[in-house]
């Protein structure tokens, strides 16, 4: 290089760097992680939902969050559902399709049992819409209802064994909604709930892609615009989600999309199914940790993949997306073991930073079914008869992101290698989510925010060894620590998530 062209290479090098106010001292040699500090649109506080579904005898789920002695819901779960701190909870899923709830209403003994035709047993339906209505009241977490959609179209769904009818039609999805929202409603005063149960998300049609021998997707939007049309001119406020995965959304936005706030889709998923040489099924992971991390790590693809295409579906559409059910599907007992492990908590937090980056579209979020005795998909395990409720690395994954997330999204303009990071802001606070993916080396570098100067910093970070299996409520290895940044540059250890709070100057 010749000097004239070594002093414009010089002159641009030090325009570039003008712009950047490192943390760090200039003479620091470890590479940058930089963010650009203009907002580029605005995240859901929604990106964090819980799922909750009576799953019969496969899993103890909602039964097992009662207390049949106080008529009530057992105090640990609430209050370790205060501590996962999920901003929307949703009732229904494939229950809702032979769901009727005016049986799971009023007086407790007068309320009618019924047959859970999917997942298997009696459910008494003690637990309906003003218990439910009460949980989330008293976790903070706003209601979303899945309406008995005419059984979704499947006939096995629209009778019980004893021949009476599980089908709903749109008259009795309206007259849900103003059960729930109508102040004046004589049925709901009558059952001693004079204040209305305020409900004003709504789910019409679950899963209805999935099944050859359900509504097929032209059918789906007519009813679905009759189903809106209905609920809405019960309570003009309420906001609706239609069914749009397999390929459904462009045709039901093209039909219905008039009368949705969102479209829905779903994601269960097994990257690794057709592996036989995958650790991720039975008890494989625990007999070679490095390729079990090699595999979790990688895991994220199929996800990134999947919203991709929901994206492009709904392009020509100005309706955002709701991933209204969505985890890992792996093979093994309870919906396998590794997922109680901190490595499965790392890759749930790679999906979590998935979805931050689709934040502009992605609205309604959720990483896990919502609480059970036994599936491992679940964010909140309950020991039973005894013994406390508490959270999976999933749940801690979600709680982590939930209580330290901006407002806005922010680009991150220069990634070491080995850290996923997503960069959010509010005001003057940048908080950046960085994972280490390396399962044995530290990652060490500078922080940087483009034209600002920071004037603080701190560390929240969770670690632990990536096999460590969350069993119980105690030992507590996931409890986050809080760091001060003092150095020239901060060391990210190996299978670790961190949430970074920059405080910028001005």
């Amino acid at each position: 290089m010749n000097r004239r062209n070594f002093i414009k290479a010089t002159a641009a090098a030090g325009a570039a760097l003008s712009h950047i106010n490192l943390f760090a001292a200039a003479s620091e040699t470890a590479p940058v992680l930089s963010v650009d500090p203009a907002p580029k649109f605005d995240l859901s506080p929604h990106l964090f939902m819980q799922f909750m579904e009576p799953l019969g005898t496969t899993d103890g789920s909602i039964s097992a969050a009662w207390d049949y002695k106080q008529n009530d819901w057992r105090e640990d779960v609430v209050d370790v559902t205060r501590r996962l701190a999920p901003s929307l909870m949703r009732w229904g899923g494939c229950f809702s399709s032979y769901y009727r709830w005016k049986e799971a209403v009023g007086p407790h003994d007068q309320r009618k049992p019924m047959h859970n035709l999917l997942w298997g047993g009696i459910e008494s339906n003690q637990i309906g819409t003003a218990e439910f209505v009460d949980f989330c009241s008293s976790t903070n977490a706003e209601p979303l209802m899945c309406v008995n959609f005419e059984s979704d179209g499947r006939q096995r769904w629209m009778k019980d064994p004893t021949g009476q009818s599980r089908f709903a039609d749109s008259a009795e999805a309206a007259e849900w909604v103003r059960y729930c929202n109508d102040p004046n409603h004589t049925l709901r005063i009558g059952h001693g709930r004079r204040q209305p149960h305020p409900i004003k998300m709504w789910q019409i049609g679950n899963e209805t892609s999935y099944d050859k021998n359900a509504f097929d997707c032209e059918t789906a939007a007519t009813k679905t615009i009759e189903f809106a049309r209905a609920m809405r001119k019960a309570d003009p406020d309420i906001s609706l989600i239609g069914w749009g995965d397999s390929g459904w959304a462009p045709q039901m936005l093209e039909a219905a999309g008039e009368h949705l706030q969102y479209i829905a889709f779903h994601h269960m998923f097994d990257p690794y199914r057709d592996d036989k040489k995958s650790p991720l099924r039975g008890i494989e992971y625990r007999k070679d940790p490095a390729r079990t991390w090699e595999y979790l790590m990688n895991a994220v693809k199929p996800h990134q993949k999947k919203i991709h295409q929901m994206r492009q579906q709904v392009k020509p559409f100005d309706i955002p997306l709701a991933l209204t059910e969505c985890h890992f599907a792996f093979q093994g007992r309870n919906r396998c073991e590794v997922l109680s492990t901190w490595a499965a908590g790392v890759a749930y937090a790679r999906l979590m930073n998935c979805h931050i980056r689709n934040g502009d579209l992605l609205k309604i979020a959720t990483l896990a079914d919502f609480c059970g005795t036994r599936w491992q998909v679940n964010a909140i395990m309950i020991p039973t008869p005894r013994g406390k409720a508490f959270m999976m690395p999933v749940a801690r994954i979600m709680s982590f992101y939930r209580k330290h997330l901006g407002a806005q999204a922010l680009s991150v303009t220069q990634t070491p290698d080995g850290l996923d990071v997503t960069a959010s802001r509010s005001g003057n606070r940048v908080c950046l989510h960085v994972i280490n993916t390396n399962q044995t080396r530290s990652v060490t570098c500078q922080l940087a925010v483009e034209g600002q100067t920071i004037s603080s910093g701190k560390i929240l970070e969770m670690s632990a060894d990536p096999m460590h299996e969350v069993m119980a409520a105690e030992p507590d290895l996931l409890e986050t620590r809080e760091k001060p940044i003092t150095g020239k540059s901060w060391s990210f250890p190996p299978a670790s998530l961190s949430m970074v709070t920059l405080t910028l100057k001005g």
